[in-house]
């Protein structure tokens, strides 16, 4: 009975997240001003997740946490990638600069980027990072490809900022390291968080070779409630900000780029089951990001881009 109660709420909730995607929820119940302050937080922690649009996401029966989560938190319901492929919308979250940079290549691009990033943006305003990638074969790792491990969903690996520089390469660093980090109260300002390609929707789920849609989605959001709800959960997150997104949409889908696709808002600073119909894009998460965190230097697209302020009191 407790599991009916609990389906039906989540249908309806989710039933109202689509129509404020398509502008029928009441005005009584969304509010859609863009006002509201970006407060300072203590810790920013972006997730990202692969290669499927709004409507694949947002109302889907099999992704119950992360729904949850946009119910309870904040929805960004007009939010849309840079471009197709992943490596130009995971420069763009980091350094406000994908196409331009990439070009034709795409995520065959080799770096390194030498243009302003999230990484001399927080070391210039004396804050700490790490890039939590799971399945990374070692801490400060910089190659190629690893197993389910794929760099272009890693743009940290790419910075002349961090490939140049030891002491900022050994923040590349397997995702297991996370809950060390938590547990020992050493969780960095900024926390950018890479599940693999089995557990992000990219592929099919571990040990299967074939899968559908439905599938991927459904392991992805299991690995969001196993490794991501403790630290939504944990102390650390009391005073924290975390943007759950995905870098782009289904490949036919080409609007603004990159595809329309879910960007979710959850921090105890948040308003409650807030939804926005301003127009974002992945630029306007890091200039979200760094003026949480107290930084003044917002890279490229950042400089201009709104700074989802509306989803705070």
């Amino acid at each position: 009975m407790k599991s009916y109660f609990w389906s039906l709420f989540l249908v309806l909730g989710l039933t109202f997240l689509e129509s404020a995607c398509g502008g029928g929820a009441s005005s009584s119940t969304m509010t859609t001003s863009t006002g509201g302050t970006v407060p300072a937080v203590t810790h920013v922690f972006v997730v990202v997740e692969e290669n499927h649009s709004y409507p694949e996401v947002v109302g889907n029966s099999g992704m119950p946490y992360l729904n949850g989560l946009a119910v309870s938190y904040g929805l960004a319901t007009q939010y849309y990638a840079n471009a197709h492929p992943s490596l130009p919308n995971y420069f763009e979250l980091t350094a406000g600069d994908g196409t331009s940079v990439t070009g034709a290549l795409g995520d065959l691009y080799p770096g390194p980027m030498t243009q302003d990033n999230v990484v001399r943006a927080l070391t210039g305003a004396g804050k700490t990072w790490k890039s939590y990638a799971e399945s990374l074969p070692a801490i400060g790792y910089l190659g190629g490809d690893s197993g389910p491990y794929l760099k272009q969903h890693n743009p940290f690996a790419y910075f002349l900022d961090v490939i140049s520089n030891s002491t900022q390469a050994v923040n590349i660093v397997p995702f297991s390291q996370l809950a060390t980090d938590i547990a020992n109260n050493n969780v960095p300002d900024y926390a950018f968080i890479i599940p693999n390609v089995n557990d992000d929707a990219h592929d099919c789920p571990a040990g299967m070779s074939t899968c559908t849609d439905a599938q991927k989605l459904a392991v992805a959001d299991q690995w969001l409630r196993s490794n991501i709800d403790p630290v939504i959960k944990s102390q650390v997150f009391q005073d924290s900000l975390m943007v759950i997104v995905f870098d782009e949409g289904d490949l036919t889908d080409v609007a603004n780029f990159g595809g329309h696709v879910a960007a979710i808002i959850v921090s105890p600073k948040s308003k409650t089951g807030y939804q926005s119909t301003t127009l974002y894009q992945h630029q306007s998460v890091l200039r979200l990001s760094l003026k949480a965190l107290g930084a003044t230097d917002l890279p490229g697209d950042a400089a201009s881009a709104p700074d989802m302020g509306d989803f705070f009191q």
